[in-house]
């Protein structure tokens, strides 16, 4: 996979693109980044890429022409096709789910905002527009770091066990069993026994059942989507009317 960013301050993503997973990954070739300074594609002395908007209101919006130019530019420098994502506040939420489809694109490019935002007319090059929760950032950076993290992990190889992003939260709808590690007492606090017990269905039973009251309690939300036997549905429902006594669950 070919990851690309183009942003006014391409410099932030190298220090964390290139350190210990992704930096591993990317060393392996599993994946490519290359992040790109939008300003390469003004055309006046200043490098200007924002103006004030039309009608008034607070703040300056980031020009088309650079943007346009740049994706244009970005685009042509591989022969496949890019899926360009942009980031709003309007945009659908990001989810493992959108994660794991990302994941089966051949090549990515990002287009990070800035300012107060930018012209409407620049999301026309947009396959898709994410939104990382109901919360403002300075600027889209950290929010394409955000999503090329949760990509890379699920592209084979990039883990080393295979095993891991599939245990991980979200990965089957619910949220990840509890976990421990030595010592096995800690300040008066014990590992659940079966986890000590050596027996692999009994441990596989308990972590199922750990993820499913986790997210009956965390995020019980995520329920009604995941994939649940009768006895599953019928413990979660048991322990939210517990938790909720007047059964408002």
């Amino acid at each position: 996979m070919r990851i690309d960013a183009i942003s006014v301050i391409p410099q932030v993503f190298e220090g964390y693109v290139g350190a210990s997973i992704l930096g591993r990954a990317r060393t392996r070739q599993i994946f490519e980044f290359c992040a790109h300074d939008l300003r390469d594609w003004t055309h006046d002395r200043h490098r200007t890429v924002d103006d004030a908007p039309f009608g008034g209101g607070q703040g300056m919006l980031m020009k088309p022409e650079p943007i346009y130019e740049a994706v244009e530019a970005v685009t042509a420098f591989d022969e496949r096709r890019p899926h360009v994502i942009f980031f709003s506040p309007c945009g659908t939420p990001f989810s493992q789910a959108e994660a794991q489809r990302l994941a089966g694109e051949e090549r990515l490019l990002f287009v990070c905002g800035r300012y107060e935002g930018m012209d409407e007319r620049a999301y026309e090059l947009a396959d898709s527009v994410i939104s990382l929760g109901d919360y403002v950032l300075t600027g889209g950076e950290l929010a394409a770091l955000a999503v090329t993290d949760a990509v890379v992990r699920l592209l084979p190889g990039a883990l080393g066990d295979e095993m891991s992003a599939r245990d991980e939260s979200f990965s089957d709808g619910l949220l990840e069993y509890a976990q421990y590690t030595r010592p096995a007492t800690f300040r008066d606090m014990e590992v659940p026994q079966v986890l000590l017990s050596g027996d692999h269905a009994a441990v596989d039973a308990w972590r199922r059942e750990s993820s499913l009251r986790r997210t009956a309690l965390l995020r019980p939300d995520l329920l009604d989507s995941a994939d649940l036997s009768e006895t599953e549905r019928r413990f979660v429902y048991d322990i939210m009317s517990h938790e909720h006594p007047e059964g408002e669950v």
